[in-house]
Protein backbone atom coordinates (compact mmCIF):
# COMPACT_ATOMS: atom_id res chain seq x y z
CA UNK A 1 0.00 0.00 0.00
CA UNK A 2 1.36 3.40 -0.97
CA UNK A 3 0.47 7.01 -0.26
CA UNK A 4 -0.78 7.08 -3.85
CA UNK A 5 -3.31 4.35 -3.05
CA UNK A 6 -4.61 6.35 -0.07
CA UNK A 7 -4.82 9.50 -2.20
CA UNK A 8 -6.67 7.60 -4.97
CA UNK A 9 -9.17 6.35 -2.38
CA UNK A 10 -9.59 9.83 -0.85
CA UNK A 11 -10.13 11.33 -4.33
CA UNK A 12 -12.74 8.65 -5.08
CA UNK A 13 -14.55 9.52 -1.82
CA UNK A 14 -14.45 13.24 -2.71
CA UNK A 15 -15.97 12.34 -6.10
CA UNK A 16 -18.88 10.49 -4.46
CA UNK A 17 -17.50 7.01 -5.11
CA UNK A 18 -17.39 4.02 -2.73
CA UNK A 19 -14.20 2.39 -1.44
CA UNK A 20 -13.33 -0.76 0.50
CA UNK A 21 -10.87 -0.34 3.37
CA UNK A 22 -9.45 -2.57 6.13
CA UNK A 23 -10.15 -2.11 9.85
CA UNK A 24 -9.09 -3.88 13.03
CA UNK A 25 -12.13 -6.15 12.65
CA UNK A 26 -13.23 -6.67 9.00
CA UNK A 27 -13.15 -4.80 5.69
CA UNK A 28 -15.39 -1.75 5.60
CA UNK A 29 -17.42 -0.12 2.85
CA UNK A 30 -16.61 3.59 2.82
CA UNK A 31 -18.43 6.57 1.34
CA UNK A 32 -18.76 10.24 2.24
CA UNK A 33 -20.93 9.93 5.35
CA UNK A 34 -22.27 13.50 4.95
CA UNK A 35 -23.57 12.97 1.40
CA UNK A 36 -27.04 11.42 1.53
CA UNK A 37 -26.99 10.27 -2.11
CA UNK A 38 -23.65 8.51 -1.65
CA UNK A 39 -24.81 6.90 1.60
CA UNK A 40 -27.88 5.69 -0.30
CA UNK A 41 -25.51 3.88 -2.69
CA UNK A 42 -23.93 2.08 0.29
CA UNK A 43 -27.38 0.74 1.24
CA UNK A 44 -27.96 -0.31 -2.39
CA UNK A 45 -24.59 -2.06 -2.71
CA UNK A 46 -25.17 -3.99 0.53
CA UNK A 47 -28.87 -4.66 -0.10
CA UNK A 48 -29.33 -3.27 3.42
CA UNK A 49 -32.71 -2.36 4.91
CA UNK A 50 -33.09 1.43 5.16
CA UNK A 51 -34.26 1.06 8.77
CA UNK A 52 -30.82 -0.25 9.84
CA UNK A 53 -28.54 2.75 10.44
CA UNK A 54 -24.90 2.90 9.32
CA UNK A 55 -22.10 4.29 11.50
CA UNK A 56 -19.49 6.85 10.54
CA UNK A 57 -15.73 6.65 10.98
CA UNK A 58 -13.38 9.53 11.81
CA UNK A 59 -9.62 9.73 12.46
CA UNK A 60 -9.93 10.88 16.10
CA UNK A 61 -12.32 12.03 18.82
CA UNK A 62 -11.77 15.74 18.09
CA UNK A 63 -12.95 15.19 14.51
CA UNK A 64 -15.98 13.28 15.81
CA UNK A 65 -17.08 16.50 17.57
CA UNK A 66 -17.54 18.18 14.15
CA UNK A 67 -20.32 15.70 13.35
CA UNK A 68 -21.70 14.75 16.76
CA UNK A 69 -22.66 16.29 20.10
CA UNK A 70 -21.61 13.78 22.79
CA UNK A 71 -22.43 14.29 26.46
CA UNK A 72 -19.63 14.57 29.03
CA UNK A 73 -20.03 10.86 29.88
CA UNK A 74 -19.92 9.89 26.20
CA UNK A 75 -16.75 11.96 25.71
CA UNK A 76 -15.12 10.30 28.72
CA UNK A 77 -16.07 6.90 27.29
CA UNK A 78 -14.68 7.80 23.87
CA UNK A 79 -11.37 8.91 25.38
CA UNK A 80 -11.20 5.62 27.30
CA UNK A 81 -12.07 3.19 24.46
CA UNK A 82 -11.25 4.87 21.12
CA UNK A 83 -9.52 4.16 18.85
CA UNK A 84 -10.63 0.54 18.94
CA UNK A 85 -13.27 -1.99 17.91
CA UNK A 86 -16.01 0.05 19.57
CA UNK A 87 -18.96 1.96 18.10
CA UNK A 88 -20.36 4.69 20.37
CA UNK A 89 -23.93 5.93 19.81
CA UNK A 90 -24.09 9.73 20.24
CA UNK A 91 -26.35 12.60 19.16
CA UNK A 92 -25.64 13.67 15.59
CA UNK A 93 -25.26 17.21 14.28
CA UNK A 94 -27.34 18.48 11.33
CA UNK A 95 -24.51 17.77 8.86
CA UNK A 96 -25.18 14.01 9.30
CA UNK A 97 -27.91 13.00 6.81
CA UNK A 98 -31.10 11.20 7.85
CA UNK A 99 -30.36 8.26 5.54
CA UNK A 100 -27.22 7.39 7.56
CA UNK A 101 -29.14 7.18 10.86
CA UNK A 102 -32.43 5.87 9.44
CA UNK A 103 -33.94 9.14 10.66
CA UNK A 104 -32.76 8.63 14.26
CA UNK A 105 -31.13 11.31 16.38
CA UNK A 106 -28.08 9.20 17.26
CA UNK A 107 -25.23 8.05 15.04
CA UNK A 108 -22.64 5.36 15.67
CA UNK A 109 -19.08 6.70 15.78
CA UNK A 110 -15.98 4.61 15.04
CA UNK A 111 -12.30 5.50 15.30
CA UNK A 112 -10.66 2.39 13.85
CA UNK A 113 -7.48 1.10 15.45
CA UNK A 114 -5.92 0.32 12.06
CA UNK A 115 -3.07 2.27 10.46
CA UNK A 116 -4.39 2.12 6.89
CA UNK A 117 -7.94 3.08 7.91
CA UNK A 118 -6.58 6.03 9.90
CA UNK A 119 -4.42 7.17 6.96
CA UNK A 120 -7.52 7.14 4.76
CA UNK A 121 -9.52 9.02 7.40
CA UNK A 122 -6.75 11.62 7.73
CA UNK A 123 -7.06 12.19 3.96
CA UNK A 124 -10.90 12.23 3.92
CA UNK A 125 -13.57 12.09 6.63
CA UNK A 126 -16.10 11.14 7.79
CA UNK A 127 -16.75 7.92 5.91
CA UNK A 128 -19.34 5.23 6.39
CA UNK A 129 -18.32 2.43 8.75
CA UNK A 130 -20.18 -0.68 7.71
CA UNK A 131 -18.91 -4.09 6.68
CA UNK A 132 -18.05 -4.58 2.99
CA UNK A 133 -20.51 -7.39 2.35
CA UNK A 134 -24.06 -7.89 1.15
CA UNK A 135 -26.40 -7.85 4.17
CA UNK A 136 -26.95 -11.33 5.52
CA UNK A 137 -23.69 -12.73 4.14
CA UNK A 138 -20.45 -13.21 6.07
CA UNK A 139 -18.08 -10.35 6.77
CA UNK A 140 -15.00 -10.00 4.59
CA UNK A 141 -11.59 -10.54 6.21
CA UNK A 142 -9.51 -10.33 3.02
CA UNK A 143 -10.16 -8.84 -0.41
CA UNK A 144 -10.33 -12.27 -2.11
CA UNK A 145 -13.57 -12.86 -0.15
CA UNK A 146 -15.21 -9.69 -1.50
CA UNK A 147 -18.49 -10.46 -3.27
CA UNK A 148 -19.12 -9.42 -6.87
CA UNK A 149 -21.97 -7.06 -5.93
CA UNK A 150 -19.69 -5.03 -3.64
CA UNK A 151 -16.68 -5.27 -5.97
CA UNK A 152 -18.73 -3.80 -8.83
CA UNK A 153 -20.03 -0.93 -6.65
CA UNK A 154 -16.64 0.40 -5.51
CA UNK A 155 -14.00 2.53 -7.23
CA UNK A 156 -10.99 1.65 -5.04
CA UNK A 157 -9.96 -1.37 -2.94
CA UNK A 158 -7.39 -0.74 -0.21
CA UNK A 159 -5.61 -4.00 0.61
CA UNK A 160 -4.51 -4.31 4.23
CA UNK A 161 -4.05 -8.08 4.15
CA UNK A 162 -6.10 -10.40 6.33
CA UNK A 163 -8.06 -8.70 9.14
CA UNK A 164 -8.74 -10.34 12.54
CA UNK A 165 -12.53 -10.56 12.01
CA UNK A 166 -15.33 -10.00 14.47
CA UNK A 167 -17.46 -6.90 14.91
CA UNK A 168 -17.18 -3.81 17.02
CA UNK A 169 -18.89 -3.54 20.39
CA UNK A 170 -21.85 -1.15 19.96
CA UNK A 171 -22.53 0.97 23.06
CA UNK A 172 -25.17 3.49 24.09
CA UNK A 173 -23.37 5.15 27.01
CA UNK A 174 -26.34 7.34 28.06
CA UNK A 175 -28.64 4.31 28.28
CA UNK A 176 -25.86 2.21 29.86
CA UNK A 177 -26.48 -0.50 27.24
CA UNK A 178 -24.34 -2.67 25.01
CA UNK A 179 -26.29 -3.29 21.79
CA UNK A 180 -23.75 -5.70 20.29
CA UNK A 181 -21.02 -7.51 22.17
CA UNK A 182 -17.57 -7.60 20.63
CA UNK A 183 -14.01 -6.93 21.80
CA UNK A 184 -13.73 -5.24 25.21
CA UNK A 185 -17.43 -5.89 26.00
CA UNK A 186 -16.65 -7.08 29.56
CA UNK A 187 -14.36 -4.11 30.19
CA UNK A 188 -16.99 -1.74 28.75
CA UNK A 189 -19.68 -3.30 30.95
CA UNK A 190 -17.49 -2.60 33.96
CA UNK A 191 -16.99 1.03 32.86
CA UNK A 192 -20.74 1.55 32.38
Amino acid sequence: MTDGDIERAADALRDGELVVYPTETVYGLGADATDGDTVERVFEAKGRDRDKPVSLAVPDIETALEYTAPTADERAFMHEFLPGAVTVLVDRRDVVPDVLTSGGEKVGVRVPDHELALELLDAFHPITATSANVSGTGSVRELDELGEQIREAVAVLLDGGRTPGGGSTVVDVDAGEIHRRGPLADEIEGWL
